[in-house]
Parts: C-alpha cells; sequence; structure tokens
C-alpha cells in the first residue's frame, strides 16, 4: 500500500521546485548578463583587433593543431608515469617519516631533509639540474634529457605528496595501531592494512588536487628539450610570429584537466557528505 503525500507536504515539494527552478533562471540570467559584459568590454577594447590577430588566428590554430596534439600524447605519458612514481615516493617517504625510535633518527632525517628540500626548490631549477647538469658530469648509462626531466618532476611532486601522506597517516588515532598490535599484528602489518587504508582515504581530495597540479607541471619538460605540447606550440610561434599556438596547447591542457577536476570535485564532496553523516 502505498503512502499518498499530505496536502502540507504537497505544497512543501511544489515551494521547493518553484524555489529550484527560480535560483536556476536567476543563475543563467546573471550569467549571461556578466558574459555579455566582459565581452563587450574586451572586444571594444582599442587593441582588440590586433590581439585577435595575434592570440586568436583560427588559421595558425589549424595548421599547428596536429603538432600539439603529437605533443599532448607526450605529456599524457609524462602525467600518468610521473604520477604513478610520485605517488609511490611520497607514500614510502611518509611511511619513513612516521617510523619510531632513535634507531630510526637517520631515515626519518634523511626523509626530512628530502621533503623540506624539494618542497622549496623551484620545479623550474630542479628541471635544469636534472636534465642539463647531471649530463655535464659525463658519467656513463646516463638517461637522456626526458628521463632525467620526468625524473625532476618526481622527486619534487613525491615530496609534497609525502607530506599529504604523513597528515593522513597521523590523523589516524594511535589507539587505533595499539589496538592492531594488541590482535597479534606487526606495525608493518598494522600500518599496511590498518593506518594507510584509512589515510589515502582521509588525504583523498588533497591528492587529487596536488595530481591537477602535476598535470599541468608536466610542460615544464619542454625546458629540457623534448617536444611536447608547449615546445610544438613555441616553435609554432617562432615560425609564425603568432600567439595562437600558444593558445591552442592552452585550451588543450584544460580540456585534460576536466576530467580529473570532475574526479576531485566528487571526492572532495563525497567525503564532505560522508564526514557530516557520521557527525
Amino acid at each position: 500500500m502505498t503512502h499518498a503525500p499530505s496536502t502540507r507536504q504537497r505544497e512543501r515539494i511544489a515551494y521547493r521546485r518553484r524555489k529550484a527552478v527560480r535560483s536556476v533562471l536567476l543563475a543563467a540570467l546573471s550569467t549571461a548578463v556578466v558574459g555579455t559584459l566582459l565581452a563587450v568590454g574586451i572586444t571594444g577594447a582599442p587593441g582588440w583587433d590586433r590581439v585577435k590577430t595575434s592570440f586568436f588566428d583560427p588559421d595558425a590554430a589549424v595548421e599547428y593543431l596536429p603538432e600539439i596534439l603529437t605533443g599532448l600524447w607526450l605529456n599524457i605519458r609524462l602525467l600518468v608515469v610521473c604520477a604513478a612514481l610520485a605517488l609511490t615516493l611520497g607514500l614510502v617517504v611518509a611511511v619513513l617519516r612516521t617510523l619510531r625510535g632513535p634507531v630510526f633518527f637517520p631515515v626519518r632525517a634523511l626523509a626530512t631533509g628530502y621533503t623540506y628540500s624539494f618542497r622549496g626548490l623551484p620545479l623550474i631549477i630542479v628541471i635544469y639540474l636534472y636534465a642539463f647538469g647531471i649530463p655535464g658530469l659525463r658519467l656513463q648509462g646516463t638517461p637522456d634529457v626526458l628521463v632525467l626531466g620526468a625524473a625532476a618532476i618526481i622527486v619534487t611532486y613525491g615530496a609534497y605528496l609525502a607530506e599529504v601522506f604523513r597528515a593522513g597517516i597521523e590523523s589516524v588515532h594511535p589507539s587505533q595501531i595499539a589496538a592492531a598490535r594488541s590482535l597479534g599484528l606487526s606495525y608493518r602489518q598494522a600500518m599496511r592494512h590498518v593506518v594507510l587504508p584509512q589515510a589515502v582515504r582521509r588525504v583523498a581530495p588533497p591528492l587529487l588536487n596536488d595530481t591537477v597540479a602535476l598535470q599541468k607541471d608536466v610542460g615544464l619538460i619542454s625546458l629540457a628539450g623534448p617536444i611536447d605540447a608547449i615546445r610544438a606550440a613555441q616553435i609554432g610561434v617562432a615560425q609564425d610570429a603568432n600567439f595562437t599556438p600558444y593558445i591552442v596547447a592552452g585550451v588543450l591542457f584544460v580540456l585534460l584537466a576536466l576530467p580529473l577536476i570532475g574526479v576531485t570535485d566528487w571526492v572532495t564532496l563525497r567525503a564532505a557528505r560522508r564526514q557530516n553523516a557520521g557527525s
């Protein structure tokens, strides 16, 4: 037997529906007004025609799009490899920093020095040091600049991710480790089966935010010489003295980031709802 809503409940539902429709219409109207004002203000500027020719030339965009897409494929592969290795490195360093006991002091000191150093160094400088400094040593078996540039990105972002992981590990109450040890688990087993699953779940949103930042910074690999999307756009700009290829590369990077940003927002919203439901 189905339950029929009361008159008061139907009125409440109708009121909420009208309010939602009114909010959507108001948001659409205000967005249209602001967009129109911005469009009029930009296109009405005295130098708009010159900017339009230099940055938004459709012929230049079509001409250099294939080369930029080819370079973007390199950026995508770098993103996958660097993200996986940086997450792994960050997790290992975070676990090393949480080791207890005086015997592990050298390990904690090295891990702390690593995170402090690479969190303070600009990524551009690290790429230059790795891509041009290491080959200058003329050591046998030195990797090419693409591998060295990727290594610079990995060690830099590994330091940031290590602090995120460490915050998640320390957010787990010590009583849970004590309970796991009382059940016969070793410290390593307690970290693996009790602490780390909770820590990773709690810091998933900031981890994804750092991954979004990494997605942008893989474009800095062009400083080392490989022809990625940014380098391909730079070549096009040098050939035609037109900045449209940079705009094309920027749009492609935004489109590449949109799915990851959407996943990040979804995970953040889900974590917030879970926390509110538990409070």
